[in-house]
């Protein structure tokens, strides 16, 4: 049995979790639109030169307009959307509960399948729903989270964090149609960042931020952050996810995907000095159960 469309699965969760991190210091000291800005542009050399290794040129230009569309679609929904909400979410409540949120993905998912495919959700299916929204409110309505994050802005971080899952799984599902008959996830990716970054790009030169988010970069600590979290959460990352969904089922590595949450205890503990509860642990456990249930049954 070829497993590998599950284990780049796992292996994006673990990308992302290491990200995320990065992505939350650089937000925290100049602000998540600059990053987000800053790494679609790095992310978008990396993959110039990637592809320019392995297929001897930069850009898939060869690639059919139809793929074009649900692709650059997919980037600007999941990159410069969905993603500028999930940084957010980051600065105020923290990657751990951000990510946390990001088990939504899958759910969003199913529900996008119910409505526009006609998939329709059976009661174990329903069932399955209901436990990770349960896992996810019995973290989320923790005081200690709010008082960490500060009660003022908690709800909009959670909010925020919803949000960006919702883009993630949009995202997913347009990828989803550019990458049919076997196109190189690779290719997918880098037509996906050039969209992102065109967008956004020009939405920074429209708005007159374009020299403000350049000199933030001047910030040495914060660079270094966002170039290695481009190469970890963009590059290899996201590469690992597109290659994912098109060796597998979307939803199995959706559920794959979303044990970042798991990998973020301990890793909010070292790095960020999180206090972990014994309810986050149990909470996020019952989130990711009914989230993998959800495909599983």
């Amino acid at each position: 049995m070829n497993l590998s469309g599950e284990i780049a699965a796992l292996l994006t969760a673990l990308c992302w979790s290491g990200g995320s991190l990065l992505f939350t210091f650089s937000s925290r000291r100049i602000g998540s639109v600059p990053v987000n800005h800053a790494r679609l542009w790095m992310g978008l050399f990396l993959l110039m030169g990637l592809h320019l290794f392995i297929f001897g040129n930069f850009f898939p230009f060869d690639a059919e307009p139809a793929r074009f569309f649900w692709l650059g679609l997919s980037g600007v929904i999941g990159y410069v959307a969905g993603d500028g909400m999930l940084f957010e979410s980051f600065v105020i409540i923290g990657p751990r509960l951000a990510m946390l949120l990001m088990t939504l993905v899958p759910i969003f998912s199913t529900i996008l399948a119910w409505f526009f495919l006609e998939e329709y959700l059976a009661i174990p299916e329903i069932a399955a729903v209901a436990i990770t929204l349960t896992g996810i409110a019995y973290v989320v309505s923790e005081k200690k989270n709010r008082e960490q994050s500060g009660a003022k802005y908690y709800g909009r971080g959670v909010i925020l964090g919803i949000g960006g899952a919702l883009g993630q799984a949009v995202g997913l599902l347009f990828a989803k149609k550019g990458l049919a008959d076997d196109f190189s996830a690779i290719s997918a990716n880098l037509i996906r960042v050039t969209a992102a970054f065109l967008c956004i790009a020009l939405t920074a030169v429209f708005r007159g931020k374009i020299t403000g988010h350049l000199q933030k970069l001047k910030d040495k600590k914060a660079f270094i952050q966002i170039f290695f979290a481009a190469v970890f959460a963009l590059v290899i990352g996201v590469g690992l996810s597109l290659y994912s969904i098109a060796r597998t089922e979307i939803g199995i590595a959706s559920t794959l995907m979303s044990l970042s949450p798991l990998f973020l205890i301990p890793l909010s503990h070292i790095f960020l000095k999180e206090k972990i509860t014994l309810r986050a642990i149990i909470g996020t456990v019952i989130a990711f159960a009914g989230s993998a249930l959800l495909f599983f049954i």
